[in-house]
């Protein structure tokens, strides 16, 4: 489960291309870039099981920003 999942426009005023996030995932901190296109840019480390986590992510998105 990811914890404490933040998000936030690349651009003030919610102007795409994007969004940045960050979250906790198994004691570990992971941030990265979510491109209107849903795909995903990580900013350093990749997390453990991505496939899972980026589900997790879209699920995330989808209900934050695109309702």
């Amino acid at each position: 489960m990811l914890q404490h999942f933040t998000y936030k426009p690349m651009f003030e005023g919610g102007q795409l291309p994007g969004w940045t996030f960050s979250f906790h995932y198994k004691n570990k901190r992971y941030s990265g870039d979510y491109r209107q296109d849903g795909s995903i840019i990580w900013a350093g480390e990749t997390p453990p099981d991505e496939d899972q986590v980026k589900k997790m992510i879209h699920e995330l998105m989808t209900f934050h920003v695109y309702e």
